[in-house]
């Protein structure tokens, strides 16, 4: 599927990611411009400035998350329904979701995950099991037209007597992504060191970074087209969802050549 649509995926992924990273980016290299200028000292209008930027980066991640979280889910989803999928159409299902998403994924972004781990061994465990039992929770809404607490209902029946099995895919599918991740990270990290003989650590850390960020957008639909399948593969489980299909298309009237 992401072959199928590579651009497409690849290009709502990568827009996204562009603000935060060029704000987190340009946080750091003006930061490290500030401190040469003051032969090393910190500023309190320079911290101020950097901590300014950080903020602003996370501001525009909260804004743009439902899109960065829920664009690629539902443009996987039309995929696989067999409806065109366009860069339009993906804007203006993500929008008309935009309040119930963004509080969905508010609720499981990763700096919660982070959080809970800090805290306590329970919490995460807690945090990790209804992650899985809401993780189709996207898809549901999309395809069928479901508002989140429906939706979420919805999650929790379909994964009720498969949390293992979906538990794992996630988990492979997170495999997966890190060791991309980690691929792509070891050519970013020699061209930093190619970069640092031109410019400043500095320089060079923050183009690494907003580099980073971007690549890392390109393998971010991985993980989000699996939740996609899953939710379609528990359905065929526990509905026969493809049966119902395949007496839909067979019910059609025939197309006019």
């Amino acid at each position: 599927m992401y072959r199928r649509h590579f651009f497409l995926f690849a290009a709502i992924s990568v827009i996204f990611a562009i603000p935060a990273a060029a704000l987190y980016g340009f946080a750091l290299a003006w930061f490290s411009i500030a401190i040469q200028q003051t032969s090393g000292a910190t500023d309190t209008r320079v911290l101020l400035g950097f901590l300014a930027a950080i903020g602003a980066g996370l501001v525009a991640n909260l804004a743009i998350l439902p899109f960065t979280n829920a664009a690629v889910i539902y443009a996987a989803c039309e995929s696989a329904i067999g409806r065109p999928v366009t860069a339009r159409g993906v804007l203006l299902g993500v929008l008309r979701r935009y309040f119930p998403l963004l509080g969905y994924w508010l609720l499981f972004s990763t700096f919660t995950a982070y959080v809970a781990l800090i805290l306590c061994v329970a919490p995460f465990i807690a945090w990790v099991w209804v992650f899985v039992m809401w993780a189709v929770a996207t898809p549901a809404m999309f395809v069928e037209n479901i508002g989140l607490g429906a939706a979420v209902g919805r999650s929790r029946h379909l994964v009720a007597g498969g949390w293992w099995r979906t538990f794992l895919i996630l988990f492979l599918a997170g495999v997966l992504y890190e060791v991309a991740g980690i691929g792509l990270g070891g050519f970013l990290q020699l061209a930093q060191a190619l970069l640092q003989i031109v410019v400043s650590p500095f320089i060079a850390s923050a183009i690494a970074i907003t580099s980073g960020q971007l690549v890392g957008a390109l393998i971010t639909p991985i993980v989000q087209i699996v939740i996609v399948l899953i939710y379609f593969d528990l359905r065929v489980r526990r509905e026969a969802l493809d049966l119902f299909q395949m007496a839909h298309r067979l019910a059609a009237p025939p197309v006019a050549p």
